[in-house]
């Protein structure tokens, strides 16, 4: 931080704060700083308040407030408040990932992203003035929900940002596809769970491919396979062996008898993969311009994500890796602390929501796809549109 400057204020609105959850990560990099660009940077913005919904064992909470002088108020609005009768803040972190919420029929965890948001929103209109918002993750397990949220951030004309931490991190090798570039096909390799380690990989996949020509149009319809399918539709050429290959290239952590005595793989052609993936599915997504994109989930083969596309006129694929440093610290998470840091201070986000909304959407119609028995589904809601940033958005340094 400058030394003189007046730091921003904001509030931390959080379901949990507890080890390695989103909350403490997100939010100890604004009480203590983080490394950036080779030097430790404090951020010119200060912790206001805090709200957390639940305090499970091994709460951090009530320590960070401690120490840092934080208070920590039972509701959004007094949060917000700061405890008096005014918005008394310059930003707002909506941090609703981790906690013990219910599922719904389709395997969705219902955080309460929206309805945080919202009571956020009710507040701008009360006092009569709006803050930036981010918002982590998805926007929320429903797309019409969502959409409000970005409607209603148009309305009031308050800078708006959500989403992951892939598309920030570093990228091995630092690849940035040509804005306005010919995409022919893309496929992107992702591990973990539903509906949380999906979301990742899809915007990470998004971040990659709204660069085509033209920009982002939306979404047309989208299909979830899963089990024996997955392979047959390889076999098929729904999805390209050639990307997979290009895309396992880059993994650093390959599984199996790599992990076993470091020997080398070619998990595609040696049928090792279908040995180690018991559970793999298969995300088709069917761009409005006639873009067809591939999202692979290889539970058990790597626990890299990984990217790759032809492009039209290259003779070759191009691919990389999505890094993520390992933990407890996660240093990928600095990176989007620091674009949250550059729209707080610059009053603008510095890519578009619209990825997070689209993205959002593609995730609940794929999920609805599993649930009425992996049908290919039309998505005429997901007519998304915009324009990605000119500029890498990515860590570089």
């Amino acid at each position: 931080m400058t030394p003189g400057a007046t730091p921003l204020r904001i509030a931390v609105i959080a379901t949990v704060y507890r080890y390695r959850s989103h909350a403490q990560h997100f939010t100890d990099r604004f009480l203590v700083g983080y490394p950036r660009a080779g030097r430790w940077h404090r951020p010119a913005i200060r912790v206001a308040s805090l709200y957390v919904d639940q305090r499970p064992e091994g709460d951090e909470s009530t320590d960070r407030a401690r120490e840092f002088g934080l208070e920590i108020y039972p509701s959004i609005a007094e949060a917000l408040r700061c405890g008096g009768d005014r918005l008394g803040v310059d930003g707002v972190l909506i941090m609703a990932e981790h906690g013990e919420y219910a599922r719904n029929e389709l395997g969705q965890i219902l955080y309460p992203r929206y309805e945080f948001f919202h009571e956020c929103v009710r507040l701008f209109e009360a006092d009569g003035r709006a803050v930036p918002v981010y918002n982590d993750k998805h926007l929320s397990y429903s797309f019409e929900k969502a959409a409000q949220m970005v409607s209603d951030s148009r309305r009031l004309g308050f800078p708006f940002l959500a989403g992951s931490s892939l598309p920030v991190t570093w990228r091995l090798p630092d690849v940035e596809l040509p804005l306005g570039c010919e995409i022919e096909s893309a496929l992107m390799v992702g591990v973990g769970g539903s509906d949380a380690m999906d979301y990742h990989a899809l915007e990470a996949m998004q971040c990659m491919v709204e660069r085509r020509r033209g920009g982002e149009t939306g979404v047309r319809a989208v299909q979830l396979i899963d089990g024996e399918e997955v392979w047959r539709a390889g076999d098929e050429g729904r999805w390209s062996r050639e990307l997979l290959e290009a895309a396992l290239s880059r993994s650093d952590t390959l599984l199996g008898l790599t992990e076993q005595d470091g020997r080398t793989q070619d998990l595609l052609g040696s049928g090792e993969l279908q040995r180690l993936v018991s559970r793999p599915a298969a995300y088709f997504i069917e761009y409005a311009d006639g873009l067809t994109a591939t999202l692979l989930m290889l539970d058990g083969a790597v626990r890299d994500f990984c990217f790759a596309a032809r492009l039209k006129g290259s003779p070759d694929p191009v691919s990389t890796q999505f890094f993520l440093t390992p933990g407890p610290n996660v240093t990928y998470s600095a990176c989007l602390v620091a674009k949250i840091e550059e729209m707080l201070t610059s009053g603008r986000a510095p890519y578009p929501v619209e990825r997070t909304l689209l993205v959002s959407g593609m995730l609940e119609s794929c999920l609805l796809s599993r649930f009425h028995g992996h049908e290919r589904r039309l998505t005429p809601h997901l007519g998304v549109q915009y324009q990605p940033p000119n500029e890498p958005q990515h860590a570089r340094d």
